[in-house]
């Protein structure tokens, strides 16, 4: 479970305070309770990476260096939506002759639901859910499996619960703000298209901007630059790609079979005043590589790390974290040259002429 193995899917949260090794007292106090505690509310807590029964929740157990590694555990039990309605559709039968009707009311059915649930929930077994985190001590961040806004709903909340600060996620207007104190607000909207036809754009969009400029500037440059640190880095780009755009129209395309960076559809999403969304990134460090599909709102999804050398289980999970960490920087430092780019009026001026010819170039037009 989480981040010890395989490949990882997760958000970046930003914490304001940081945390340090002490805070896994906080976390401890919050528990997870007892399974058979469970009723017909939900319930939730900390449990180690280990599993979700694991409510020893230590520093032996969870600690590693830098990093904090556990996992935010529910358990509800649900009853199945064909069960119920199954039973719902007897006792209703039954009801209704018990009165001598032809048929029940909206409240008579309620009550009947509402009777049904009480008898069925006790009955079934515990539902469990986990959002694995690790708290990066270092970089003051937080990695959650924490995918959908349901789910970011319910992690942000129990974790300032329990730690006193709200995790701030990391997206392209809020990087842009803690990286280069840029508010978007600030910039004005740019359109990649000549297409006369295409209605001016409403607001700015930094991260489908961000986004489909990699792409141009993979083309252009080849997509080879060099870190902050010295180390050299390549980077490529490949389907499927999925394009976005607000306003009337279709909102989204996807492209999934053959090259379609390569096909001319790509370029008509571009030219009709789309951006692209989500792509598959590759990024080479020497002999390292790493491959995940990224998305204009910076989620991070089935990111493949390099392989471990380290023969224990500590070793395997500090030197991947090491590895998460190298590719978010490197993928941070190019949104920072976009920034830097985005807030200079003459170059980007001059990369958007760049960027529409490109886009009209792959249209075909």
């Amino acid at each position: 479970m989480g981040f010890d193995s395989g490949t990882v899917s997760f958000r970046v949260f930003h914490l304001r305070q940081g945390l340090t090794r002490d805070s896994i007292e906080q976390f401890a106090a919050m528990a997870a309770p007892p399974i058979e505690t469970l009723s017909r509310d939900a319930i939730q807590g900390w449990v180690s990476w280990r599993h979700l029964l694991d409510r020893e929740v230590t520093e032996e157990r969870c600690v590693f260096s830098s990093w904090m590694h556990l996992a935010m555990m529910r358990a509800e039990r649900k009853i199945p939506g064909a069960l119920l309605r199954a039973y719902c559709r007897l006792e209703e039968e039954i009801e209704r002759k018990a009165r001598g009707a032809d048929f029940l009311d909206r409240k008579a059915r309620s009550e009947v639901k509402d009777r049904v649930v009480s008898q069925l929930l006790p009955t079934m077994p515990p539902t469990l859910t986990g959002t694995a985190a690790v708290v990066d001590f270092r970089n003051d961040r937080v990695l959650a499996e924490a995918m959908s806004d349901a789910q970011i709903d319910r992690f942000c909340p129990f974790f300032r619960e329990t730690t006193g600060q709200m995790p701030l996620l990391l997206n392209a207007e809020t990087l842009a703000l803690l990286r280069a104190r840029v508010n978007a607000t600030d910039l004005m909207p740019a359109s990649f298209t000549t297409d006369a036809e295409v209605e001016n754009e409403v607001q700015t969009s930094l991260g489908l901007e961000f986004l489909t400029w990699l792409w141009y500037a993979w083309e252009k440059d080849g997509g080879v630059f060099r870190l902050k640190n010295g180390d050299e880095c390549g980077y490529m780009l490949e389907g499927p790609l999925l394009f976005y755009r607000e306003g009337k129209g279709a909102h989204e395309a996807v492209l999934r079979k053959g090259s379609p960076l390569l096909r001319r559809e790509a370029g008509m999403a571009l030219f009709c005043g789309k951006k692209l969304k989500r792509a598959k990134f590759t990024l080479a460090r020497g002999e390292q590589t790493w491959t995940a599909t990224i998305d204009a709102d910076f989620a991070i999804r089935g990111l493949k790390l390099p392989p471990s050398d380290q023969p224990d289980p500590t070793g395997q999970f500090q030197e991947r974290m090491l590895a998460v960490e190298t590719f978010l920087e490197a993928y941070f430092e190019l949104y920072d040259r976009f920034l830097a780019l985005r807030c200079n009026p003459a170059e980007w001026s001059l990369c958007l002429a760049g960027l529409r010819a490109w886009v009209a170039r792959l249209a075909g037009v």
